[in-house]
């Protein structure tokens, strides 16, 4: 099951699981951006589903989760949902402080909430929570997007220790700058004409000197979903570009 599948980097990861054939539910407000990502698993030969549903509501979140483990066994869970903000803590408004909680903190706590029963009850399985280096590093203008970054990052580590004894593996992965549809707008609407430029300074911001591809981010998330990586609990992962360690 993954969360924000219909774009970037969630539609990135229901495709490389779905090559490796696993049955994909796709949990997504957004419509059009599920389809397309169903249909093109579907197209490759893999089997998709969707349901709509925003995260922000628990009472959501319960029905569509009360009507998949209904039917059947679930073993995975990528919490991939979320939301972007530039600002500072005097640019950030309210209201985009409890947007950004709701959506990045709020929604990934529903779907744990929603889905700890049924694997603790069925033998296990995997949570996978998509953060982000912002939660553990002092970015510029990255407040709200930050602390809730970091609040994943700490709820990934309480799961992993609470569930310990009922084979329940949760982890996450903190990505740098990935090159997403996000990235394309963002520069399109605050560097009109300099498009090109401003993405070569973002890209090598990165010590490796490019930013991630979706796919690599997926490739990542397929193995600490796998049994492969059945040794590996409570840990944050930093797919960095060489970010954290190799600066300077």
């Amino acid at each position: 099951m993954i969360t924000g599948a219909g774009s970037g980097i969630g539609q990135a990861i229901a495709s490389k699981f779905a090559a490796h054939g696993a049955s994909i539910r796709i949990l997504d407000v957004n419509q059009e951006g599920a389809s397309i990502t169903s249909e093109q698993i579907r197209k490759n030969g893999g089997d998709a589903s969707i349901h709509i549903c925003d995260v922000t509501d628990q009472s959501q979140v319960n029905a569509a989760f009360a009507d998949l483990v209904g039917r059947e066994r679930i073993h995975i869970l990528v919490n991939n949902a979320g939301v972007s903000h530039i600002g500072t803590v005097e640019s950030t408004t309210e209201a985009d402080f409890d947007r950004l909680v709701r959506v990045n903190i709020k929604g990934f706590y529903n779907c744990m909430h929603a889905i700890m029963p049924h694997m603790r009850d069925n033998g296990g399985g995997v949570i996978l929570n998509m953060a982000s280096i912002a939660g553990s590093a002092g970015l510029a203008d990255r407040f709200a997007y930050s602390m809730t970054k970091g609040a994943v990052i700490a709820m990934t580590y309480s799961v992993a220790r609470d569930y310990l004894a009922h084979n329940i593996r949760c982890n996450c992965i903190s990505p740098a700058r990935v090159h997403t549809p996000f990235v394309d707008d963002y520069l399109k609407k605050t560097y009109p004409g300099r498009e090109q430029e401003m993405f070569g300074k973002l890209a090598k911001s990165q010590p490796i000197g490019r930013m991630a591809e979706p796919g690599e981010v997926a490739s990542l998330a397929l193995f600490l979903c796998s049994d492969e990586a059945s040794f590996i609990t409570g840990a944050d992962y930093p797919l960095d570009g060489g970010f954290f360690n190799l600066r300077g």
